[in-house]
């Protein structure tokens, strides 16, 4: 995503009225939300947030630049299928993995339901998890990222 790309998804917001508008393209995704009375979309993309004027300047490029930076040395684990991602194997069970643990490939790290059959989703690799991307029970297309795994 460059800057042009976010000049005209303001200007997109702009010209008919919307107050927020979230696009996801490989893997990024840009939320620009307008605040409460300023008119001024604030752009957020993971955790970085910057509050843009009605051109997106530098500042922004810069957000989204260091964001990929910071993306590219971990591995993703993305959803193999359309379907309902679940973090354990039963509501009242512990998760099957947790933010900051260790995983080996062949572990079951999560479920995903689609037309009613239970998918195992297996590590491929060997890592620590530093981040689980979707909410218990969230629907997911497929390729979404599911985990961030720095490699071991």
């Amino acid at each position: 995503m460059n800057v042009k790309e976010l000049k005209e998804m303001i200007a997109l917001m702009n010209e008919n009225g919307l107050v927020e508008i979230e696009i996801e393209r490989e893997g990024l995704r840009i939320r620009l939300k307008k605040s409460a009375g300023s008119g001024v979309p604030e752009i957020t993309q993971e955790s970085y947030i910057v509050h843009a004027p009605q051109a997106a300047g530098a500042a922004a490029a810069a957000a989204v630049k260091e964001a990929e930076a910071a993306k590219s040395k971990y591995i993703e684990i993305k959803a193999p299928m359309v379907g309902t991602f679940y973090r354990a194997p039963a509501p009242d069970a512990p998760a099957f993995v947790e933010k900051g643990a260790m995983i080996e490939p062949g572990q079951v790290i999560c479920i995903v339901e689609a037309m009613k059959l239970m998918n195992e989703i297996k590590s491929e690799v060997k890592g620590k998890i530093v981040d689980i991307t979707v909410e218990n029970a969230q629907p997911v297309e497929f390729g979404h990222v599911l985990f961030l795994i720095e490699p071991a």
